[in-house]
């Protein structure tokens, strides 16, 4: 996992060959502007999911995985408290790996929580569980969605 401002997202270009995609696409976008919903960046190799949610509380946060793609998980407005897990340490499973779906849940409590505020994002490679969108109040961010590997899509 990684956190950091997106001022600084250059420094992570090297972590995958669809990163500077992303990144260009960021520096390029009027990502506020963008609606609610899916939009493409490069095709099913890297999709954006733009949320505009209410924030729930820990209590209903479930941690997830996924296993074709890597989040880039950007916030635009509002602070996301996103709960992590190394994946290897979770042991209860809601249900089986969802193939269609590329997400498990779990049962777990998070590790740790990391306040994301506009401005900043995380990474979450498979091996990171994950629970999103927990706040108080609104978030807007915006989820880039990068396939792992595209030849195994």
């Amino acid at each position: 996992m990684v956190l950091d401002t997106i001022a600084n997202a250059e420094r992570y270009s090297g972590l995958h060959p669809l990163f500077p995609q992303v990144f260009e696409f960021i520096r390029n976008t009027d990502l506020l502007a963008l609606a609610s919903g899916r939009h493409s960046v490069l095709g099913k190799d890297v999709f954006a999911i733009v949320e505009r949610v209410s924030g729930r509380a820990r209590e209903s946060a479930q941690l997830e995985c996924h296993r074709k793609y890597i989040d880039i998980q950007l916030v635009l407005a509002g602070v996301d408290e996103m709960g992590w897990k190394p994946l290897a340490d979770c042991h209860q499973p809601v249900d089986a790996y969802s193939i269609t779906a590329d997400i498990q849940f779990f049962h777990d409590t998070p590790a740790s929580w990391v306040a994301t505020p506009a401005g900043a994002f995380c990474i979450f490679f498979p091996e990171d569980a994950h629970a999103p969108l927990v706040s108080t109040k609104n978030i807007h961010k915006i989820v880039f969605k990068i396939a792992v590997d595209a030849s195994q899509r």
